[in-house]
């Protein structure tokens, strides 16, 4: 699966410094506008404990986790959706992207100067909204205008696309995102879907914060809570200066003492991360075996022959059955062999639903 994500927002809010620090690339990072100019792309892994678990029991030649790819996209600026700035290749790339990891300043730093002269998170959240809506607004005008004379004619396909067009074009005008549209059915779910408009992708917003309100918040953090309250979305709070210092320690034990300097658990990167793997609605099954022991990405709700077709397509076109483990029971009997002897491995067929930390084999026949 492809999973990307991409890291949004204006100028000088810490998007590269974050993209460095989720990542082995290293973006430039300065102090003035698009320092960011071609979108920078790092690979991350996604945390997960019961993968090292799983090898610890298995002692495979290779450990293989998830991945998702990071883009960190070039700063916006008012006009963008007009092609001010670097406006048109920006949004160009957010439509490329499968969820958006919206980064807003929360702090004050009279050494970083801001695109707009000052500290104001909802108003920096409102002119990327704006922007975004106004380059929705203007693809969904130019298909009705191409679907509008269809659909007075009496085509019914047409009838139904330009009813929908017309309640975007509303929920646009007012200044709401296109996901926040009413949709009746999953006619209208596969035409939203196709329209491939930027406001419909997921956003997890990160509140870049200082040192000193990196466990508390601050009003900054409040403000930009109050003014997405109805958007159903969610906010992380990370010091972008932290996580660029931490990613610079190699000893295990120094990181810890660093973090723990600042009251912190782990690195505020390995939240974004699993946040943006829950942005995607993804979960994990994995496959576990001396050669390999691999965790495998997959949508929420995904039955047993569309996961095997992750691995590859061959295993959904000519699938069987699946050998199932559940983690905590691989995990507690230690073995795939004492789980098979104790008979937690279960056989499933074509309609089981893959939970999420599943082990599986699958048997396939093409």
């Amino acid at each position: 699966m492809g999973l990307k994500a991409g890291i949004v927002g204006l100028p000088n809010v810490g998007k590269s410094t974050l993209f460095n620090s989720l990542s082995s690339a290293k973006a430039q990072s300065a102090n003035y506008p698009f320092c960011t100019i071609e979108p920078n792309l790092g690979v991350i892994t996604v945390p997960d404990p019961r993968l090292n678990k799983l090898a610890e029991l298995v002692k495979p030649q290779n450990i293989v986790p998830n991945t998702i790819e990071i883009v960190d996209i070039a700063g916006l600026v008012k006009g963008a959706s007009k092609g001010e700035g670097l406006g048109n290749q920006f949004l160009a790339n957010i439509r490329d992207t499968n969820a958006i990891l919206h980064v807003v300043r929360c702090f004050e730093d009279d050494n970083i100067t801001h695109v707009d002269g000052s500290v104001n998170p909802v108003r920096d959240k409102e002119v990327i909204d704006y922007e975004l809506q106004l380059k929705d607004l203007d693809s969904v005008l130019a298909r009705i205008a191409k679907v509008e004379k269809k659909a007075k004619s009496g085509d019914k396909e047409a009838q139904k696309e330009n009813d929908l067009l017309q309640k975007l074009k509303e929920v646009l005008g007012q200044g709401k995102a296109a996901r926040t549209v009413e949709l009746k059915n999953e006619d209208e779910e596969w035409m939203l879907k196709s329209f491939q408009l930027l406001t419909t992708k997921p956003v997890l917003y990160i509140a870049n914060v200082d040192e000193e309100h990196i466990n508390s918040g601050n009003d900054f953090v409040k403000q930009l809570q109050e003014a997405i309250k109805d958007e159903n979305a969610e906010i992380l709070m990370v010091c972008a200066k932290i996580e660029s210092e931490i990613i610079e320690i190699e000893d295990p034990a120094e990181r810890t003492d660093y973090l723990q300097m600042y009251g912190l658990e782990e690195p505020g990167v390995n939240k974004i991360i699993r946040g943006a793997y829950d942005l995607l609605d993804l979960q994990t099954y994995f496959t576990a075996g001396v050669k390999e022991v691999r965790a495998w990405p997959i949508t929420k709700g995904m039955k047993a022959p569309q996961a095997a077709g992750v691995i590859h397509t061959d295993f959904e076109k000519g699938f069987i059955r699946a050998e199932v483990i559940s983690y905590n029971d691989y995990t507690t009997l230690g073995s795939e062999q004492a789980a098979k002897e104790a008979g937690k491995m279960r056989v499933e067929g074509k309609e089981y639903v893959v939970n999420d930390g599943d082990v599986m084999h699958f048997r396939f026949n093409v």
